[in-house]
């Protein structure tokens, strides 16, 4: 934009690379959202009858202040140049799915869908609703529909092999697939780190694991919306084998980089759901509860469907670490009854939770993980 200061479609693009930069956390700061503001505001002043500059702040509106019926509104305006960007529809079902309104959010990813077929970014993205409702062979076809779209996408190849450890807790398919991608390109380790790590730590391989977080990045991953350092992913592994010196030293440092972002973003709710599991693997029970609970009353559900699902699973996480087993159990009891990041594979391998392995009751939501969520 140094060589052209009026190029509208640079500045619409530009503010969304500012705003994804402050939703997935990697710098989730005021400066940011004044940056992603600033770009939007010239888009705006260049061309305001244009509806590329709409359909940016509406992806503003919802990812800088869950703001959805000013994105749904400001999706009405692009719709009237713009009648076929599949980016209407599919920001339409990324706010149906934060609302909770299942079936209007698969109306609008099967919609999108249809307006760009070759995206197999959307039918992951499509691919995860249904898995956050558990039903998986409706996430299994979706993911085949993306591999037929995009041969060369290894993370859809990779989720669809996931597909058999989250129904059924079955690890094998997943294993074959990733040395099949690592061994076809070795570079393809950095694409699918983050879901080798996933299959690493629910088998318990350390080689798994070291081969994948050598290749996670220090802003670490995002496994639905809440970001978890490199660190955090280091100390969860390290406690799954046993390994109590490093798995100290991983989660303290986690520890301190939550906490500085709690300093100054007090009501940074996905941050202290992090830090509140940190404290509990510390040993830190108070601080642990105090910042689950925390997390938990500024994302209820009933404001996002996906980050209040993650927080309230973080919390009956929180509860396991700190020893509180009654409170994790009835946690968790009501959480997988909703559409959420938890499935019958994960229950089974993930130590995450281990402490409650012993406790019948815990056998009985496992058992329960096994149905589909009812969807309205």
């Amino acid at each position: 934009m140094a060589h052209d200061p009026n190029f509208y479609l640079a500045y619409c693009q530009l503010a969304r690379v500012h705003d994804q930069l402050y939703f997935l956390g990697v710098d989730h700061t005021a400066a940011r959202i004044a940056l992603a503001r600033q770009a939007l505001n010239k888009a705006l002043a260049l061309a305001p009858e244009r509806g590329e500059g709409h359909l940016a702040a509406g992806w503003l509106a919802y990812h800088l202040e869950r703001d959805y019926q000013t994105a749904l509104a400001e999706l009405a305006i692009a719709r009237r140049s713009l009648p076929n960007d599949s980016s209407i529809p599919e920001l339409t079902a990324f706010i149906a799915r934060r609302q909770g309104q299942w079936q209007l959010c698969i109306q609008n990813f099967e919609r999108t869908a249809e307006l760009d077929p070759q995206n197999g970014w959307i039918l992951q993205q499509f691919s995860q609703a249904y898995q956050l409702l558990r039903r998986f062979p409706e996430m299994a076809r979706t993911l085949d529909r993306a591999i037929a779209a995009f041969p060369g996408d290894v993370t859809s190849r990779v989720a669809r092999a996931l597909v058999d450890l989250e129904a059924r807790g079955e690890t094998q398919s997943a294993r074959e697939v990733i040395q099949e991608v690592v061994t076809e390109d070795p570079s393809a380790i950095d694409a699918v780190a983050e879901q080798w790590f996933y299959l690493g730590i629910c088998r318990r391989d350390s080689t798994e694991i070291g081969r994948a977080l050598a290749s996670i990045t220090p802003e670490g991953i995002v496994p639905i919306a809440v970001r978890m350092p490199r660190t955090y992913c280091e100390g969860l592994a390290a406690r799954a084998l046993g390994d109590a010196s490093t798995a100290e030293s991983a989660f303290t440092s986690t520890r301190a980089e939550m906490a500085g972002l709690v300093e100054s973003q007090p009501d940074y709710a996905e941050a202290l759901s992090v830090l509140g599991m940190c404290e509990a693997a510390l040993g830190n029970k108070a601080n642990a509860l105090q910042y689950g609970r925390r997390a938990a009353e500024l994302f209820p559900i009933t404001k996002d469907a996906i980050t209040g699902a993650e927080i309230l699973r973080n919390l009956a996480i929180t509860y396991a670490w700190a020893g509180e087993k009654d409170l994790a159990l009835n946690q968790l009891g009501e959480v997988v009854r909703k559409p959420t990041p938890i499935s019958y594979g994960q229950l089974y391998l993930h130590p995450w939770w281990d402490p409650l392995r012993d406790d019948p009751r815990f056998e009985r939501v496992v058992e329960e993980s096994k149905e589909p969520v009812g969807i309205t």
